[in-house]
């Protein structure tokens, strides 16, 4: 079983590359973050006559939104609202994936940016960004087992380690690597014992990175890169895990997301 996740910041504007992602990678799931649109308005007719005939979406007119893309059918879905807001960034879907025997929970995530000041007193959406990660933190192990398989992916707009961004002693002060988020996702982590598959197949003394700032003229040769993006599990999947991978070649392509899709692929 293939999971992807790719925050591409207006589904309905960049559905054809969706499309070119789907037909080149055929992941059996698609977890989609900043679809910018209302549910209504979703583009179901750009994935008719693909396999990808399950979809569970929860969407706002021009900001975030989530979605989920499956060629597997789901047995349960879910919508859930964080931090005292209604904003469409968790929806959940149960499947069953064929030879593992047993129910998978996939949780699809688009935690806030938090703004430019990385100062809770001073800067609204900082404060709301981190209440939504400590939230997070109490939410899953009060409502899953840490023996279930249970997979949390997305844009969580935090990029946690030394290596995880272009400069670390340049971004200490910029929101998406500051002390305290980092603090505060390591704890999220910690509190269900999740692994970072990225980071289970590649060293933390190598450079990885989802995202690319649109401001760069020329982001490959700048690469001025952060880990933004990424797909967790609980421990009792991490024997099935066999491959992650970080696909830079749509962050060149035609009207591109300023993030680039990511794939992690278990073994059952």
């Amino acid at each position: 079983m293939k999971i992807a996740s790719w925050n591409i910041n207006s589904v309905r504007l960049r559905a054809p590359i969706v499309l070119d992602f789907l037909n080149s990678h055929q992941p059996d799931v698609l977890c989609l973050q900043e679809t910018k649109t209302p549910d209504e308005h979703f583009p179901h007719d750009a994935f008719k006559g693909t396999p990808y005939k399950h979809i569970h979406m929860h969407g706002m007119k021009g900001y975030n939104g989530v979605a989920i893309l499956s060629k597997i059918p789901f047995t349960k879905q879910d919508i859930h609202h964080r931090a005292c807001k209604e904003d469409c960034r968790h929806i959940a879907v149960t499947l069953e994936p064929k030879g593992y025997g047993k129910p998978v929970t996939i949780h699809n995530l688009y935690i806030p940016a938090g703004g430019d000041e990385p100062d809770r007193a001073l800067n609204e959406k900082f404060d709301h960004k981190l209440n939504f990660v400590e939230e997070l933190t109490d939410w899953f192990p009060k409502h899953h087992k840490k023996d279930e398989a249970v997979i949390a992916v997305g844009d969580f707009n935090i990029a946690p380690l030394e290596h995880d961004v272009w400069s670390h002693k340049q971004l200490l002060k910029v929101v998406s690597h500051t002390p305290i988020e980092v603090e505060k996702l390591t704890e999220m982590q910690k509190a269900m014992n999740w692994i970072d598959t990225a980071r289970h197949f590649v060293p933390e003394d190598q450079k990885l990175y989802s995202w690319w700032s649109y401001r760069s003229k020329d982001w490959l040769a700048s690469n001025r890169g952060r880990r933004l993006d990424h797909i967790w599990v609980t421990p009792i999947l991490k024997e099935n895990l066999k491959s992650h991978n970080i696909y830079t070649d749509p962050r060149g392509w035609d009207r591109p997301s300023d993030h680039v899709p990511i794939i992690t692929e278990f073994s059952f």
